[in-house]
């Protein structure tokens, strides 16, 4: 990482969620790409060239772009109001054990990265993704309802660590086309917005929590 991207990039980070980081996680961070904002990285990336006013060149740049980033491990953040990923799993009273479900769809403008191809759409013409699971153990003072209410008003962060390898399609509902980038995404980490306690972490591989 160069210089200017290191200082970029620990503006970037906040202060409290990197003390807080696990360690796995931080390495992958450290050796990745800072990203900016996700939504114009997908719209360059899948580079659909439709149109009548389409830029002749817009192809080849399109092609261009791919090549620069495709196997390239990249690292995003994404903050409370846009973290609509993550929903409240399971949480057992009895020892504050609880879980958080992640739907590997992170949207961004009229695309999405995902975690894998989706072969197929809901009813409502929505990829279908399986759930990536975190678990965790809450602090003190905590119960079910204030782990449901993290969720339900949005206060948890995620930091995404993520390798583009492709671009994806699916029939839309009602003609055409619905296109992504297709992912492999090599850990999340999540914290409490607020207070930017860590809340859990999911790791690919033979590296991931069991």
């Amino acid at each position: 990482m160069n210089r200017f991207l290191a200082a970029a990039f620990a503006l970037l980070v906040p202060t409290l969620a990197l003390a807080d980081v696990d360690s796995r996680f931080a390495k992958l961070r450290d050796e990745s790409e800072p990203l900016g904002a996700l939504g114009a990285f997908l719209e360059k990336y899948v580079g659909e060239c439709d149109g009548a006013f389409v830029d002749p060149q817009c192809k080849a740049n399109a092609e261009a772009f791919r090549k620069k980033y495709t196997g390239k491990r990249l690292y995003m953040i994404i903050t409370e109001d846009d973290a609509t990923m993550l929903s409240a799993g399971d949480y057992n009273p009895g020892n504050n054990d609880y879980t958080i479900n992640i739907t590997p769809f992170f949207g961004g403008g009229k695309y999405a990265l995902t975690h894998g191809a989706p072969k197929k759409t809901d009813a409502q013409g929505n990829p279908v993704m399986n759930y990536l699971t975190v678990s965790g153990t809450a602090p003190d003072g905590w119960n079910g309802g204030v782990f449901s209410r993290l969720f339900s008003t949005r206060g948890v962060r995620a930091q995404v660590v993520f390798t583009p390898q492709s671009v994806w399609s699916l029939p839309k509902k009602g003609g055409g086309k619905v296109f992504g980038v297709n992912a492999r995404v090599e850990a999340v980490v999540l914290t409490e917005g607020r207070s930017g306690g860590h809340m859990g972490l999911w790791l690919n591989g033979k590296d991931a929590p069991k």
